[in-house]
C-alpha cells in the first residue's frame, strides 16, 4: 500500500507542473510560414511579416509587415486567406495536402493559391480553371483530414 501511495505521489508531482503550464501556454500555428498575406494583393509579391503586427484567425497567427496590412486583413480575412488553408492547390486537386510554398503562388480572380514548388506549379498552370474546380470539390472531402491520412 505504501508503495502505491508513493507511486501516486510521484506521478502527481510530475503531472501537476505540466498541467499548470498547459493552462498558461498559448498554442498557435504561424500561417503561410510568416508571410504577410495582404502583400500578395497590395504589393504583387510576398513579403515576410514581422512580430510587431500579428492577428489570429481560427487558431492561426498571421504576421504582417505593418499595421495597415493587419487592419486590412482583420476587416476582411476571406479576401486574403490562401485557398485550401494554404495547402498546395495542385495537391488538393489530386486529393492530397502538401505544404504550400509562400514563394510559389498565383492570384486567380483575387484568390491566393500556393503550390508545393515550381515544378508542381508548372503542372497546375496547364489547366488552372480545371484544377481549381477539381480542388474545390475535393477540398470539401479532405478539409478536416490529417495530411498523413490521405
Amino acid at each position: 500500500m505504501k508503495l502505491v501511495r508513493s507511486f501516486m505521489l510521484m506521478t502527481a508531482l510530475f503531472l501537476i507542473p505540466g498541467m499548470a503550464l498547459a493552462g498558461t501556454t498559448a498554442n498557435s500555428m504561424v500561417a503561410v510560414q510568416g508571410y504577410d498575406v495582404v502583400t500578395y494583393q497590395t504589393e504583387g509579391k510576398p513579403q515576410q511579416g514581422n512580430g510587431n503586427h500579428l492577428a489570429t484567425y481560427h487558431g492561426a497567427a498571421y504576421i504582417f509587415v505593418n499595421e495597415a496590412n493587419k487592419k486590412m486583413f482583420e476587416a476582411n480575412p476571406q479576401k486574403y486567406l490562401p485557398a485550401y488553408g494554404g495547402y498546395c492547390a495542385y495537391g488538393v486537386a489530386v486529393g492530397k495536402k502538401f505544404v504550400g510554398d509562400p514563394e510559389v503562388w498565383e492570384l486567380v480572380d483575387g484568390k491566393l493559391y500556393l503550390n508545393l514548388d515550381h515544378k508542381i506549379q508548372g503542372i497546375w498552370s496547364k489547366d488552372i480553371p480545371g484544377h481549381i474546380k477539381t480542388a474545390d470539390m475535393k477540398w470539401k472531402k479532405i478539409k478536416n483530414k490529417n495530411p498523413e491520412d490521405l
